[in-house]
């Protein structure tokens, strides 16, 4: 049995997870007459945060261990549940992303807590320092969820995190907040539920293998064989509670409302952070730890991704509310993520990995714009709006560009991204990337329809008085451009760091057992350097099952030359 060590190197997930909670504990301490200070220690307690994650970022050794910063201590012994925390470039790009959006969240929220009825708020106890409070505890949980390296652990952090995500939309959202909020807490707990199922499976799995059980990933997909039978119950519970978080089609239907009724900077939390947990949870957990299931039910999940990327963007067409189309734009766009995973490749896997974290910049950009364009006219109706741009250009042109993002523009951080995920599914499911291309012809209609009505056009009456973006707002979404241009030029930093991650997971899927009725093939490699040889393959390489000396594919295999003395069994 291989000995994992405890800890490795500078604890910087724990010090990055903590620091929120610093912030969550000065927040509480304030008196009641210095509430309005709360925004301040939490913006403080943020950018503190982001920073320790650039560190994490520098010190991240590209060439080095699978997992990184590794932390591990004992939680609950009888169970064999582990404080256990690490990262890859996977998980490394997400909190760098979680940590990058959050401070513009505090700043996007500065009035938010303020917007409440004087009664409303005294009877109910609503503001700033429990608004502020829900917004860092947020982060810490979805940086532990990101840094979770066992999976009772991340399961416990999965279902905490819906807490304070529930009460930032049951209480200082919109008109039906309560609705909004119940339905997203529903539709996450019954994913948890399964989830908690396929945990307690992978417990007793390893328990009868290893002879007592465990939580720990890095043991579970080293140490344990899960049969074929059991990776298909296990992988559906994984895969069901996933894919309602992503969401993916057809278990999206809670994000427009949670997404609609959420405050502005809630709702760039929920769909730009929260959510990415969901396509997280297929790389990090579904591929490597059930590959026959993955490969098995690929198919049909690129159908359901491909289905989410046209229905998504029809539906996005054809509303009227600018949260809301944004809203089924995410819809659309998770299509693509989820479909560049199972596609299994690398450039699929690094561009879902890259859009996962484009896609918050974007999405985060077009929900601050909404926001603000809310915030002077009253009313989220595209048909209330008209000629922003003549009274308010600097506005107007951030509207533009975050919807110039949205639709995939090249030179913005969404092209790269989107365009590694068609090419990475090309080379393998073709009629899959083609119907998906679809979907961007399609994000340019509702995109510039969008644009063309708010921002163009006549001035209407109500938007004559419109004032430009004022310091504050400047600063909001100031940032968030900055990193959709920075990325769309220069992806490569991040890509570097993803990349060996993704070869790793897809390694998982193309060792992993071979589908049923396809061929296995033994082929003893030329021992001379000299020699050549090629070959075609119409499946991943599979299994070892050859002897040493000998490399196994399946299905077919072409040798157009081979040197004399190899063998072909």
């Amino acid at each position: 049995m291989t000995t994992l060590p405890a800890h490795s190197g500078f604890p910087w997930v724990m010090v990055i997870g903590l620091l929120p909670l610093l912030g969550v504990a000065g927040i509480l301490l304030l008196p009641k007459a210095r509430e309005a200070e709360a925004r301040m220690i939490a913006l403080g307690a943020s950018v503190v945060t982001f920073a320790a994650s650039i560190g994490m970022a520098i010190d991240y050794k590209v060439s080095g261990k699978p997992f990184q910063f590794t932390q591990d201590y004992t939680w609950i012994k009888a169970f064999g549940a582990h404080y256990a925390l690490g990262v890859d470039g996977i998980a490394l790009a997400l909190i760098l992303m979680t940590t990058a959006l959050t401070p513009i969240c505090v700043l996007a929220s500065w009035h938010d807590a303020e917007r409440l009825s004087p009664d409303d708020e005294a009877s109910s106890g609503r503001g700033p320092r429990l608004f502020f409070s829900l917004l860092l505890a947020t982060e810490t949980l979805v940086i532990g969820v990101f840094g979770s390296l066992d999976v009772f652990f991340f399961y416990v952090l999965f279902e905490a995190m819906l807490i304070p995500m529930y009460f930032l939309i049951g209480s200082f959202g919109g008109p039906r907040r309560s609705y909004a909020a119940v339905k997203f807490l529903l539709y996450s707990l019954v994913g948890g539920l399964l989830m908690l199922v396929a945990v307690i499976g992978l417990y007793v799995t390893s328990a009868h293998q290893l002879g007592h059980g465990t939580f720990d990933y890095r043991v579970l997909i080293n140490q344990v064989h899960i049969s074929h039978h059991e990776q298909i119950a296990l992988f559906l519970g994984f895969f069901i509670a996933f894919a309602i978080k992503a969401p993916l089609w057809p278990f999206h239907t809670w994000l427009p409302d949670a997404a609609s009724e959420a405050p502005t900077g809630t709702a760039v939390m929920l769909v730009g952070v929260l959510d990415k947990v969901g396509t997280f949870g297929f790389l990090r957990f579904c591929i490597p730890l059930f590959p026959y299931a993955s490969k098995l039910f690929a198919p049909y999940i690129l159908g359901l991704c491909v289905t989410g990327i046209l229905y998504g963007a029809l539906v996005a067409i054809g509303q009227k509310d600018l949260k809301r189309l944004v809203a089924y734009s995410s819809v659309s766009h998770f299509g693509f993520i989820a479909l560049g995973v199972f596609a299994f490749t690398t450039q699929g896997g690094s561009g879902a990995t890259l859009y996962m974290v484009n896609h918050g910049f974007s999405t985060g950009a077009l929900f601050l714009v909404v926001g603000f364009l809310a915030s002077r006219r009253g009313s989220r109706m595209v048909d209330d709006f008209g000629g922003v741009a003549k009274v308010a250009p600097w506005l107007g042109a951030m509207v533009l560009i975050a919807g110039l993002s949205a639709l995939s523009l090249p030179g913005l951080s969404t092209f790269v991204s989107e365009f590694l995920v068609l090419v990475g599914t090309f080379t393998v499911h073709r009629w899959f990337a083609v119907v998906g291309i679809a979907g961007i012809v399609l994000a340019a209609v509702y995109v510039l329809w969008m644009v063309q009505r708010t921002i163009h056009g006549p001035v209407t009456r109500a938007v004559e008085g419109f004032r430009d973006l004022s310091l504050r707002e400047a600063w909001v979404i100031g940032p968030v451009m900055l990193a959709i241009v920075f990325l769309g030029v220069n992806p490569k930093p991040l890509l570097d760091r993803i990349n060996p991650s993704i070869q790793r997971v897809n390694v998982d899927v193309r060792h992993g057992d071979p589908l049923p009725g396809a061929a296995i093939h033994c082929v003893r490699l030329p021992t001379r350097s000299s020699a050549a040889y090629s070959s075609s393959l119409t499946l991943s390489l599979a299994a070892a099952r050859c002897p040493t000396g000998y490399v196994e594919f399946t299905s077919h295999v072409t040798l157009t030359s081979i040197s004399t003395g190899s063998t072909v069994k």
